[in-house]
């Protein structure tokens, strides 16, 4: 049982490792060319936004059988659950949209 406790701590470790390179990486890469930071931090207002609306849009309704044990769902959880999920099919949306016209555009020329 040990060996499995060691190998998800250096698990843990490795993924944190990993997030923590995937993010300061790019800003390292990006002090080169300031623009590139410029596009990120547009990308990243964007999605914030998006997921401001889809917030604001999503309902705050909980079902009685979620409101008791185990799951102890609030509204505001329902409605920040309801917000990350229009979100994320809003972006699904567009990816594959983006998706679609690509290849099409490909197949014109």
């Amino acid at each position: 049982m040990d060996t499995y406790d060691i190998l998800l701590y250096a698990g843990y470790l490795l993924i944190a490792v990993g997030a923590v390179v995937a993010i300061i990486m790019p800003l390292i890469n990006s002090l080169d060319n300031p623009k590139s930071l410029l596009k990120t931090g547009l990308g990243i207002v964007g999605i914030v936004v998006l997921f401001f609306i889809a917030y604001s849009v999503s309902s705050n309704e909980v079902l009685p059988k979620f409101e008791a044990d185990p799951f102890n769902l609030t509204p505001q959880g329902s409605q920040l659950v309801g917000g990350m999920l229009i979100t994320t099919y809003i972006l699904a949306i567009i990816s594959l949209l983006g998706i679609v016209f690509t290849e099409l555009n490909k197949a014109i020329k």
